[in-house]
């Protein structure tokens, strides 16, 4: 079978043929159809305990042998993975999927939706706060932008780097203002100001570093932070006073129990039928173009990048733009 490949350590995907997996008790032989690659698909690669060559995890949609389509994630049995066209998956990482979701929306409810609900709920966000999405232009921002302002908040901001991205972002009705992090004492001044000048109630933070600090002082007393990932530091320098009357918090999603993460993932699934969670941008590509997929990710693509395993050939990546209108916040 072909499949996107890591040869060694360090080494980019390439692709190439592998001998196809076996069935096993426990495990699950699927016909992948539509893979979906993710940043830590690329941060976690090479990460230590990982024997090469392997497939490029990934998560995706696909047949079982007894014909359901099914989501897995991204625990398929070593060596293989999602690029590929075809996998082995624990059968409790195996969830059936409903015949009125899409490919994309069942990949991005999996662990982007899992990744950015679960913080949303743990900061305890309430009807009229004022959140702060750092990081807010990659596909777990956009979705917090999103599911925030269903939930209930009053008003949304994301806070990155990419000017581009971000206007990107507020042209699509996801946030109310955004800020560009520049590094310079004045981030923060211009977050408080986003703010509406009273400082932010909830901050969900992707990035931690420099711009959580930032962040962190332009909130209220009250305030909830939670920390999702550290792609700007996995160290910042917080001073007790700036979070007096304040909480902060992190969340590690992936680690809770198949079970639990399969209950979320179905509660999502009913949230993008309610709130219309679809990623505002997927760029497809095909699985001989799973390397170029790869580069892209690693850049930081802001949109949702899907590999076309067993759909008809295309001459290129295919972007498609999808309606993400705002939705106001429930009735009390």
């Amino acid at each position: 079978m072909r499949a996107v490949v890591i040869e060694k350590r360090g080494a980019p995907p390439v692709l190439r043929d592998l001998p196809e997996p076996t069935a096993r008790d426990g495990a699950v032989l699927i016909d992948v159809e539509t893979a979906g690659l993710g940043g830590w698909d690329v941060a976690g690669a090479y990460r230590l305990g990982i024997e090469y060559p392997c497939v490029v995890r990934g998560e995706g949609v696909g047949r079982a042998e007894d014909g359901r389509r099914v989501y897995f994630g991204e625990r398929s049995v070593a060596p293989y993975g999602a690029l590929a066209e075809r996998t082995l998956v624990p059968s409790d990482e195996v969830w059936d999927v409903p015949d009125d979701v899409d490919d994309a929306t069942a990949i991005t409810m999996g662990i982007a939706g899992t990744g950015i609900l679960l913080p949303l709920e743990a900061a305890g966000l309430t009807r009229g706060d004022r959140l702060l999405v750092v990081g807010g232009t990659g596909t777990l921002g956009q979705l917090g932008l999103r599911l925030g302002r269903h939930l209930g908040a009053g008003t949304v901001v994301a806070a990155a780097r990419d000017a581009a991205a971000l206007e990107a972002v507020r042209a699509r009705g996801l946030a109310d203002e955004v800020v560009v992090m520049t590094g310079a004492e004045d981030d923060v001044d211009r977050m408080r100001r986003a703010s509406g000048g009273e400082g932010f109630d909830v901050v969900i933070d992707l990035v931690y570093g420099r711009p959580f600090e930032a962040a962190l002082k332009a909130t209220r007393w009250g305030a909830r932070l939670v920390t999702v990932g550290t792609l700007a530091g996995s160290v910042a320098s917080v001073a007790a006073g700036d979070l007096l009357y304040r909480t902060h918090t992190t969340v590690g999603t992936g680690q809770r129990s198949p079970a639990e993460r399969h209950g979320v993932w179905r509660r999502l699934l009913g949230l993008a039928r309610e709130a219309d969670l679809r990623v505002p941008i997927v760029v497809h590509r095909r699985l001989d173009e799973g390397s170029a997929a790869w580069a892209a990710q690693a850049a930081s693509p802001h949109a949702k990048i899907l590999i076309d395993v067993a759909g008809a050939p295309t001459t290129g990546p295919r972007r498609k733009d999808l309606p993400c209108p705002r939705t106001p916040p429930p009735s009390p």
